[in-house]
């Protein structure tokens, strides 16, 4: 169910920065292993789980749009094409985050190479892995926010 007031959409938008620290405190835990690859393969599974959740607790998971009236369908998915996000109301897969991995590159080839200098190169991943999650994260919950604030904000004029 989309937030039903602005106080809602708000604490929603905190519950879900504290559910991504949390995420990104594990991709950098992740990052700082030796081992080439494994950085990777954990942050496309916390994304699996991270991005559904948010969607979820915003009222915009594929089955919660399912569930609404044909106009509120409608508007919502005008709002979230405007918005550009492809994990916005999506099922989201394995395919749609391997290329969002893919587009930060550069970042995972960065990481790779730190790797080879023991104990900076994996504290310098874990700053990384850190950071690059907590961007994916937050900027998914501001395209959520943004599109839920916009309907509430229609709603209101209606």
């Amino acid at each position: 169910m989309l937030p039903a007031s602005l106080s809602e959409l708000d604490a929603i938008r905190e519950q879900c920065r504290a559910m991504v620290n949390g995420r990104a405190a594990l991709s950098a835990g992740a990052s700082a292993l030796p081992a080439p690859g494994v950085d990777v393969a954990a942050d496309v599974a916390i994304l699996m789980q991270l991005i559904p959740a948010i969607n979820q607790r915003f009222g915009v998971a594929p089955a919660q749009i399912a569930g609404y009236d044909a106009a509120r369908k409608q508007l919502l998915y005008q709002l979230m094409r405007r918005a550009g996000s492809a994990l916005l109301g999506m099922e989201v897969t394995r395919s749609l985050l391997a290329a969002l991995v893919k587009r930060a590159a550069g970042r995972w080839a960065g990481k790779q190479a730190l790797k080879l200098v023991p104990v900076l190169g994996w504290a310098a991943n874990a700053a990384i892995g850190f950071a690059a999650m907590r961007y994916v994260g937050n900027s998914h919950i501001d395209d959520c926010y943004a599109v839920c604030r916009r309907m509430l904000e229609r709603d209101r004029a209606d």
